[in-house]
């Protein structure tokens, strides 16, 4: 598996409003300005954040965009989810993914169910609070 460009800008992203977190909204532009990252392609993130009730935008004099929640109730899983899609390592164990026809004689199969378990709980179990502490964020998995 491997994380986008978009998935890691979105965390970037959320992180920045939850270090700035205050109820107020927060400009598009100053978040560019201070993770660099192309105003265009930010605003292509922040709009399916904004679809999926991540957060608030508004426009205008004084608008710009801020958390639905405390940092501490997002989870790096629901982020990724939303800007990666499904997290499953094989394509069989996507949502909404076609019966295959080999998975009773599947020997692979229990193996690739276990590790994305293993994303699932360790990515659901990091919240954008753990990530603004920095540190071993999420337990003793290692993946």
């Amino acid at each position: 598996m491997k994380i986008s460009t978009r998935g890691r800008y979105a965390l970037r992203v959320m992180i920045d409003l939850a270090e700035h977190y205050s109820g107020n909204y927060i400009r598009l532009k100053d978040i560019v300005e201070r993770q660099e990252i192309s105003q265009k392609y930010l605003e292509g993130i922040m709009t399916d954040l904004s679809k999926a009730g991540l957060v608030e935008g508004q426009h205008g004099k004084g608008g710009g965009y801020k958390l639905k929640r405390a940092p501490a109730d997002y989870s790096v899983g629901e982020i990724l989810r939303i800007t990666e899609g499904d997290l499953a390592p094989i394509a069989c164990l996507e949502k909404d993914a076609p019966y295959c026809t080999r998975t009773q004689e599947c020997r692979t199969l229990p193996m690739w169910r276990e590790l994305y378990k293993l994303i699932n709980d360790y990515f659901d179990g990091v919240s954008l609070a753990d990530l603004m502490q920095g540190g071993n964020a999420g337990g003793d998995y290692v993946i």
